[in-house]
């Protein structure tokens, strides 16, 4: 859901600690079942799956619509089929990106 660890942590009623150790563990076995071939079984409860959106902005038309990650980077604006848009994601940061910039990167936040 695009939880920080800690708010994560409160929604699963454990402590910080607890769900990074689980996350951790996760990643483990996600990565040998990777690279190994392996199957995966998730259990231990009810799963809600929610379809993770990106949200686009068109500069020409300011037509702004959804699309579900993994589905590759639109061509055109639906709207107006112009071809100057851009991603318009809440706290994506400003500046952000392999680029440079301002944002919230592994930086730690300082700006120099």
């Amino acid at each position: 859901e695009g939880l920080y660890q800690e708010e994560a942590a409160k929604k699963m009623d454990v402590s910080r600690q607890t769900f990074g150790r689980i996350v951790e563990s996760a990643r483990r076995s996600v990565a040998d079942a990777l690279v190994n071939g392996k199957a995966l079984r998730i259990e231990g409860g009810e799963i809600e799956m929610t379809t993770m959106m990106r949200k686009f902005w068109c500069s020409e038309c300011d037509h702004t619509w959804e699309v579900p990650y993994g589905t590759g980077r639109p061509s055109e604006c639906p709207s107006c089929r112009g071809v100057n848009f851009h991603r318009a994601e809440e706290g994506r940061g400003f500046g952000g990106g392999r680029r440079g910039g301002f944002g919230q990167g592994l930086g730690g936040g300082k700006r120099r």
